[in-house]
């Protein structure tokens, strides 16, 4: 007898543990109303130093409206989430005596703070004492992640447009071995995510557009994944959709906020699938090795490799890329094209020899990005380090 079950997408939509999302208004209020709402009278913030620069930005301001409940402030989180700096803003929120962590700014910010609580959790006090705890470390040391009862836990506020704060897991770099590396739980989600459309005006627009392309690849990646269902298909597309209308529209009116909160709505559906359970492919593998490995900023990875991974994958998936085209808005083009277009708009570097690289680098980076989960999940099988070498020609 034949299985009924044969053919059916099987697989598990992960739930992460985050309980509201807060969109269209201020940032600083809406902090203050969560913090009142979960009790919390020692609040501690993390961020990045650009926005700890400003006189009057989304940190300044989150801080302000925090009043007698801000217990702190760390600062100095640089590119990529160093482990280091992990563990200073751990080290901080510690002595503050945090019982409610806030993450303001982008996804290396944000990113530190969902591990800034793991540390907490975890009793981690040195950069090496996290080992042990990342996705993939060595069975012999390897430990689970257990957050205590009542583990203290985080909000998020948005200043770019990639998305971190849907998502219960961290990128963090290893400084030792230049690899940026995954620590995961469902409590790291932050509980409560603040979309401002206000909170990104400080935003250089570069970085804001470099954000949004990252977003652009949660939505085209998760689409694409052999993993993909009925359930997470229309949220890849949805925020696509948005996001290839709002960004022209951010360009050609900046001080409006509806195009912002749109994107925002874009950078949410876009990465709904990834925080499910979805698994993206070469674009981001590759650009995990580009930020950690040769200091590519987070965005500008997947502006450079987005088109040329979909141009290789084109061979096994040109139909499922139609979607992609219909869903920008132009279905009689290419994807790879309508993508590239969009980065070219946008001012966006859209070539590795744009972002800094050598081609005498190119080896190095091909071996380095076979060691990332999502190359070898690519909808088109990557075997080895030539197969990589041919989509980073693409990209040259």
């Amino acid at each position: 007898m034949s299985d009924p079950y044969d053919g059916l997408p099987s697989g598990v939509f992960n739930i992460p543990a985050q309980e509201r999302i807060v969109h269209g208004q201020p940032a600083g209020a809406a902090v203050r109303a969560e913090a009142e709402r979960l009790g919390a009278t020692r609040v501690f913030v993390v961020s990045g130093r650009s926005l700890g620069a400003l006189a009057d930005g989304p940190l300044q301001r989150v801080q302000a409206a925090l009043g007698e409940r801000h217990a702190g402030t760390y600062a100095a989180v640089r590119a990529h989430s160093p482990r280091e700096d992990v563990i200073a803003a751990a080290e901080a929120a510690r002595s503050a005596g945090a019982d409610l962590l806030v993450g303001v700014g982008g996804g290396s910010a944000i990113d530190a703070a969902k591990a800034v609580q793991v540390c907490l959790w975890q009793g981690l006090r040195t950069p090496e004492a996290m080992e042990p705890y990342r996705t993939g470390a060595a069975s012999s040391i390897a430990r689970p992640i257990d957050p205590p009862p009542g583990a203290i836990r985080m909000l998020a506020v948005s200043t770019t447009l990639s998305a971190p704060e849907f998502t219960g897991m961290a990128g963090i770099t290893d400084s030792a071995t230049q690899a940026k590396q995954m620590f995961a739980h469902r409590l790291m989600v932050p509980r409560t995510a603040i979309l401002d459309p206000a909170a990104t005006l400080h935003t250089p627009e570069g970085l804001l557009y470099s954000t949004a392309i990252r977003s652009v690849d949660h939505a085209v990646e998760c689409w694409c994944s052999p993993m993909a269902t009925p359930a997470t298909e229309a949220l890849s597309l949805q925020g696509l959709r948005l996001l290839a209308r709002a960004l022209p529209a951010i360009q050609a009116n900046p001080l409006d906020l509806a195009p912002r909160l749109d994107a925002q709505f874009g950078m949410w559906q876009a990465v709904a699938a990834l925080a499910a359970g979805v698994q993206t492919g070469a674009s981001h593998g590759i650009g995990y090795a580009l930020g950690a490995g040769f200091g590519v900023a987070h965005g500008h990875t997947s502006c450079v490799m987005l088109p040329a991974v979909l141009r290789w994958n084109a061979a096994v998936n040109a139909g499922r890329q139609q979607a992609l085209a219909e869903a920008m808005g132009d279905p009689g083009r290419p994807a790879h094209e309508l993508v590239a277009g969009l980065i070219r708009r946008l001012g966006q570097p859209g070539s590795l020899r744009e972002v800094g690289l050598r081609e005498d680098q190119l080896a190095d980076l091909a071996q380095r990005a076979l060691a990332y989960p999502p190359v070898q999940a690519n909808p088109r099988p990557i075997r080895g380090v030539d197969e990589v070498r041919e989509i980073l020609a693409l990209a040259w």
